[in-house]
């Protein structure tokens, strides 16, 4: 991996049945793939369910559950979490998955790509910002958001809309620009000053 690349982890934070998440991933990442700049890690909650009870010593089940994502949020440089909002909020799925680490997310970029109603995820991120920050993270000031999103992608995650299409992508190629820079920026003052909280 070059200096000028970075590796960047999609989280898909929805896990109910019939998600749009599966969706906006297929969509995001491609936004992504035609940015450049970054190796994208696609972590799935659905495929990988984290254990609800928090543990500093998770018996060997809930161990290996962990193992399958820990080690993938500590090599990112940046994140994106793509999430729903239910009842004004984000899912308890990814609550669970912010909860279970620390120091994976420290002085690192994060993104989000929201989608909902007509407020378009808006309320999760305003929730998810100062629970970020509180981890030492750096939520930064770009998002995208996808309002009443169903039934306007196809299968591929490809916007049916023409011109809606480019305007997301447009947003996605602003929040990319900015967390590229970001994510190189804090990778550099990393190495140069290993971050203590």
């Amino acid at each position: 991996m070059s200096e000028s690349t970075y590796r960047l982890a999609v989280i898909v934070g929805s896990t109910r049945e019939g998600r749009f998440g599966s969706t906006a991933a297929k969509w995001f990442t491609e936004q992504a793939a035609r940015h450049g700049g970054m190796e994208i890690d696609l972590i799935d909650l659905a495929l990988h369910p984290l254990p609800a009870t928090l543990s500093n010593e998770p018996n060997a089940e809930d161990a290996a559950a962990l193992a399958e994502v820990t080690p993938r949020l500590e090599q990112a440089d940046a994140y994106v979490v793509l999430t729903p909002e239910y009842n004004h909020s984000y899912p308890a799925s990814l609550k669970t998955l912010i909860d279970w680490h620390y120091t994976q997310w420290r002085a690192k970029p994060v993104a989000f790509v929201s989608y909902g109603g007509l407020a378009g995820g808006l309320r999760a991120v305003e929730h998810l910002r100062p629970v970020f920050t509180e981890l030492h993270a750096v939520p930064i000031r770009e998002q995208v958001s996808l309002h009443s999103p169903w039934g306007k992608f196809d299968a591929d995650g490809r916007h049916l809309d023409a011109e809606a299409g480019e305007e997301a992508a447009g947003a996605a190629k602003v929040m990319l620009d900015q967390l590229t820079w970001w994510a190189l920026s804090l990778r550099e003052a990393r190495a140069a000053r290993p971050y203590g909280a």
